[in-house]
């Protein structure tokens, strides 16, 4: 009963999880020279993800880029950041709410 829903919910949460890394890493690298702005496409990852692996990391493209040629946009990451963080908590919110009911279930069994 849970496992099909968990399975989804883990490989959403390790892909989030991979991304919040990632974006991270590009404001880590906001001021090293050169450094070009590396994402994932979320949904085209997630629909994969069921193959395994790890996800395929991109340049960004259509960005500005910096004299130094890095092209980190503080302001995009940090919404990134954000959303991502969101994401993530509505995964383990509903993770949680699946593994509760399983908990009532069986309790209510040993009654």
């Amino acid at each position: 009963m849970l496992d099909p829903i968990a399975a989804n919910l883990e490989r959403y949460m390790d892909l989030a999880s991979a991304r919040q890394k990632l974006v991270a890493s590009n404001i880590a690298n906001s001021d090293t020279p050169g450094y070009k702005t590396k994402d994932i496409d979320f949904a085209g990852e997630f629909r994969n993800a069921a193959e395994g692996g790890t996800p395929q990391v991109v340049e960004t493209a259509g960005l500005p880029v910096k004299h130094d040629g890095n092209n980190v946009d503080i302001d995009r990451e940090a919404r990134l950041l954000a959303e991502n963080a969101m994401r993530f908590d509505i995964a383990a919110s509903l993770l949680r709410s699946q593994i509760q009911t399983v908990h009532e279930a069986i309790h209510e069994g040993k009654s």
